[in-house]
């Protein structure tokens, strides 16, 4: 058996572990302090020690770029699709879309993943990529939600300076952000990993060691699937995921990028399951148009719509990026990554237009 395989028995068996356990999480809070743990705690640490074993270079700068690019990419492409599933862009269920679609959540459902197949490196570049998502996903889609909002609302004042000073204050308060831009730092001074104290760097040996298990235990415990719009949901996301990678087989193309490493981070990396962010967004302007009384049909945004999004997009990317980790350097070419990209658009716009031609053409009711 391949080493590829047998780690991505483990990894799956992790995963059916957190399923197995489900009934012992009953309530939200349970699961909201084992998510916690892992974001304050396991993932950066693993973060901080990935980026104090490697070497600092130029391209580490230019990945976040390379990811935001990407967020920036998505939210443009997002509303083209629209027709395909008869959405209207100005509506909640557009709206929602807008600013889920191409948002990233890299910690949950790709980073467990990169660790354990494209090791130290891999996930240093991954953290680098993450804070290009980061900004999108916390200021440039807060502020246009809160326009989204102010669009829907009549004589709704709004001090976005403000909030955009808070929401930058809570990215530099993130456990993982402080660590990203410790790493950052020791390392400009000379200081790597093998020359901290060794109670430190114990202490983050200990801690960073609980990440991979502990996400995919969380995976197993939270995916709930839940009854609603499947179809739709399900369609967009294979559709966002074969544009994904379009994406990346253009990004490597134009700059030549040859690093098997780096070339499976631009082919993984985009197809990362939805971020919570946008959903707190979401969630806060919802919040004021409820307390106003205004039916859920007039609402900015359809709540219930996002979560069905989180809830399917975790599963899917996992199983994404998971299949495509395991095959080794199958995706380091571009055609594979192009025909897989052209596989996921078909399968996500195909049974939509057949639909749409079915009624289009079937027999007025008398």
């Amino acid at each position: 058996m391949s080493e590829a395989l047998q780690k991505t028995i483990t990894l799956i068996l992790l995963i059916v572990l957190g399923i197995i356990l489900r009934g012992k999480f009953k309530n939200k809070e349970q699961l909201n302090g084992i998510k916690e743990v892992i974001l304050s705690v396991a993932l950066p640490s693993t973060i901080f020690i990935a980026l104090m074993k490697i070497h600092v270079d130029s391209t580490l700068f230019f990945i976040p770029l390379a990811a935001l690019a990407f967020n920036f990419f998505m939210y443009g492409m997002s509303p083209l699709t629209f027709s395909f599933f008869g959405i209207e862009k100005d509506s909640s269920t557009g709206r929602t879309l807008m600013m889920l679609l191409p948002s990233l959540a890299p910690g949950l459902s790709a980073f467990p993943f990169i660790a354990e197949f494209l090791g130290e490196e891999g996930l240093a570049k991954a953290a680098m990529a993450d804070v290009g998502n980061k900004f999108f996903v916390l200021i440039f889609l807060y502020i246009i939600a809160m326009n989204m909002y102010l669009k829907n609302s009549v004589n709704e004042a709004a001090n976005l300076s403000q909030k955009v000073k808070s929401l930058l204050l809570s990215l530099l308060k993130e456990p993982i952000n402080i660590l990203l831009i410790l790493a950052i730092v020791l390392l400009s001074f000379g200081v790597s990993y093998k020359t901290l104290p060794w109670v430190v760097s114990d202490l983050f040996d200990k801690t960073s060691a609980m990440m991979t298990p502990l996400v995919l235990i969380f995976i197993g415990l939270a995916v709930q699937l839940k009854e609603g719009r499947k179809r739709l949901v399900i369609s967009m996301l294979t559709l966002r995921a074969g544009i994904s990678l379009f994406f990346s087989a253009a990004l490597i193309a134009l700059f030549n990028i040859n690093d098997p490493v780096l070339v499976l981070l631009a082919v993984v990396l985009p197809l990362s399951s939805a971020s919570f962010w946008p959903f707190a967004h979401i969630s806060v302007f919802n919040l004021r148009e409820e307390a106003k009384g205004m039916s859920k049909e007039r609402r900015t945004f359809d709540s219930e719509l996002a979560v069905l999004i989180l809830a399917f997009s975790l599963p899917f990317s996992t199983i994404l990026i998971l299949g495509i980790l395991s095959t080794g350097t199958m995706f380091t070419h571009i055609s594979t990554i192009l025909i897989a990209g052209g596989v996921l658009t078909a399968l996500g716009t195909i049974p939509s237009l057949i639909i749409k031609a079915l009624f289009k053409h079937s027999p007025s009711e008398a």
